[in-house]
């Protein structure tokens, strides 16, 4: 076999030298070849074919004694290897890093440099064979080609100390040199490639500019996100000028899109979101940083059309592209992160935010019919359970289940908040006669989780309100009871059970409970008040305003009632208190409540507080006028 050739006869090698270059040289066409046809078996075979290729040939190769004339088309043969495996593979394994610490030491057998050599790592053994590399200056294109892919790994490894180093070395730099990763890689120069040198899947040119566009993204990304700003706009815009394939493109004008908006260029942010429009298929980034864009700018409608077109483009089934045989600026990309501002999340979450984002703007009807929908999406094929309370996309369930009653009470549409009330405690049923040592567990800081029975209440509160809506007051006033019922065993200072979510601190928080306390309470006084039990009214508004004094609506309802039942002292008393609080600076609230409550308190809140105030003034004046 030709592998077998002695080394001793430079015919013979020669000649085995052309036929293993020729080799490498034909599995280089056959990957290019396989590159151009669509996805299919043949493709697949004929990669697969190329790969198992690549590996007899370096079988060969390394089979024999490491020898300085054969070592350049050895290198090249490792370079192609493991880019087709990487590429395959989707990711660096720790057989590419084997693959290339054995070229690095059959580098060194050429110097007779048989010790140890992995005593600082793979960092030490590139630095003997770049040094190795100043008497061997006929290996340094294909050594440049092997480090780029070291590199890579590197980068794609978040190994940024090592690459570093590897990147200082090749440059010629001596300790004390910039540690800028990015100007070191714009410094790094591979040597050109010969006309009749080996052929390449990719060489380390093209590995430079991969690495130098990858390594702009990542570190923008990560600046945008730190809040650094103008320094993530350098980086997104050394990014945008590399090599960057469409996919990447857009979410780096995406990505330039959410920086100028928080830099305060809203225009020149649009331009960038309209460019990553039109650069490819993946429009879910740019139509969701759109969708933010335009709620800052306080356009509603192109906000709302925003969302919309992102549900249609996550309907949608991603089309597969045929990917290159070739180590791209993806693979050294790290995961999605969710604190990303190019994460824009599953269906279901966008679907809720949409629908949310409806209701909170006043588009009922519409609202209504996606919050439906992203029910019958979550729950479809499934008996969706509620423990955890979140489900797999991260959603809050029982919340969506209540912001979507509310929105379908918003509308009109009782019977059917009844429905998905009903449908909601069914699925918490088998919580209910568990509340009392679930709240017991809680109290000792056991994990079982202490929040449903606010769901559970909020769903008794808003069923009160379909029959109110359904004009059946008594099984309204049933209804608001038997939330009183729930809420009042709650004992929310208990909260030594670890951390919890966004959903749940919101959902469980001591303001959320208190003004969903208030909300029962003053529900159901407004029922007795239109019923004429201004007696029982009035216990209600009372109670109402001791267990959340925060709630100035109760305070209102009460005074109505005091003037209704001829209590002008003590209603006098109070229009003072609330004549005085309007006279006082408004600050904002520091805390904020679930989207089904504030829709909720929407409905029970005094027309006008000021005419209310007035028409009380002029009540004062009556008995002067005499």
């Amino acid at each position: 076999m030709s592998h077998q050739t002695p080394l001793g006869s430079s015919v013979p090698q020669a000649n085995c030298l052309d036929l293993w270059r020729e080799k490498n040289d034909q599995l280089v066409r056959q990957v290019k070849v396989a590159q151009d046809l669509d996805l299919s078996l043949r493709r697949q075979q004929l990669v697969q074919d190329a790969l198992e290729g690549f590996r007899g040939l370096l079988h060969s190769l390394q089979g024999l004694p490491a020898a300085v004339l054969v070592l350049p088309l050895e290198l090249t043969v490792i370079c192609n290897f493991t880019t087709l495996k990487t590429s395959l593979a989707q990711g660096f394994t720790e057989d590419q890093a084997q693959d290339i610490q054995r070229g690095l030491e059959r580098v060194l057998e050429t110097q007779k440099q048989q010790g140890p050599r992995l005593e600082h790592g793979l960092r030490g053994l590139w630095n003997s064979v770049l040094r190795a590399s100043t008497v061997l200056p006929q290996l340094l294109p294909a050594l440049h080609h092997l480090a780029g892919l070291q590199a890579a790994l590197w980068l794609g490894t978040d190994h940024l100390g090592d690459l570093t180093l590897l990147l200082q070395t090749l440059n010629g730099s001596q300790s004390g040199a910039s540690e800028d990763l990015l100007l070191l890689l714009k410094t790094w120069s591979p040597p050109a490639k010969e006309s009749d040198d080996p052929l390449t899947l990719q060489d380390a040119q093209g590995l430079r500019s991969v690495l130098l566009t990858a390594f702009a993204y990542r570190q923008g990304l990560q600046e945008l996100i730190s809040g650094s700003l103008p320094r993530a706009l350098s980086s997104l815009h050394e990014a945008a000028s590399g090599l960057c394939p469409r996919p990447v493109l857009v979410q780096v004008y995406t990505a330039l899109g959410t920086c100028l908006r928080k830099m305060g260029n809203p225009q020149r942010a649009l331009l960038y979101l309209v460019a990553a429009l039109k650069g490819g298929s993946i429009c879910g980034p740019p139509l969701l940083e759109a969708s933010r864009l335009y709620r800052q700018l306080g356009n509603t409608a192109a906000e709302l059309e925003s969302l919309e077109l992102l549900v249609e483009a996550l309907s949608i089934p991603a089309s597969s592209e045929v990917p290159p045989f070739l180590i791209e600026v993806e693979l050294l990309l790290p995961q999605p992160d969710p604190a990303s501002p190019l994460h824009c999340g599953t269906l279901s979450q966008v679907r809720h935010l949409l629908a949310s984002r409806c209701l909170q703007m006043g588009r009922t009807e519409d609202a209504a019919e996606h919050y439906l929908d992203l029910l019958a999406l979550l729950l479809d094929g499934s008996e969706s359970k509620f423990s955890p309370p979140s489900c797999s996309s991260g959603l809050c369930m029982p919340e969506i289940f209540l912001e979507a009653a509310a929105a379908l009470i918003q509308t009109g549409r009782a019977q059917d908040a009844l429905t998905v009330c009903e449908e909601l405690l069914r699925r918490t049923s088998s919580l209910l006669p568990k509340m009392p040592l679930l709240w017991k567990n809680a109290r000792k800081g056991t994990k079982e989780s202490p929040h449903y029975p606010p769901w559970v209440s909020a769903t008794y509160l808003l069923q009160g309100q379909a029959w109110v809506q359904l004009g059946v007051p008594k099984q309204a006033i049933s209804e608001f009871s038997r939330c009183l019922e729930l809420l009042f065993r709650v004992t929310p200072k208990d909260k030594e059970q670890g951390p919890a979510s966004n959903c749940e601190q919101v959902c469980t928080s001591d303001e959320a409970l208190q003004q969903l306390q208030a909300a029962a309470l003053i529900s159901r006084g407004l029922e007795w008040v239109a019923s004429g039990q201004d007696t029982k009214a009035l216990q209600d508004f009372l109670l109402s305003v001791q267990v959340c004094p925060g709630n100035g609506d109760a305070s209102f309802h009460l005074l109505q009632t005091l003037r209704r039942l001829d209590r002008r002292d003590e209603a006098t008393a109070l229009w003072r208190r609330l004549e005085a609080q309007t006279k006082l600076p408004q600050e904002n609230a520091t805390w904020s409540l679930p989207l089904y409550l504030e829709t909720c308190l929407s409905w029970i809140r005094p027309p006008d507080r000021e005419t209310l105030l007035e028409e009380y003034r002029t009540f004062l004046l009556e008995p002067c006028d005499l």
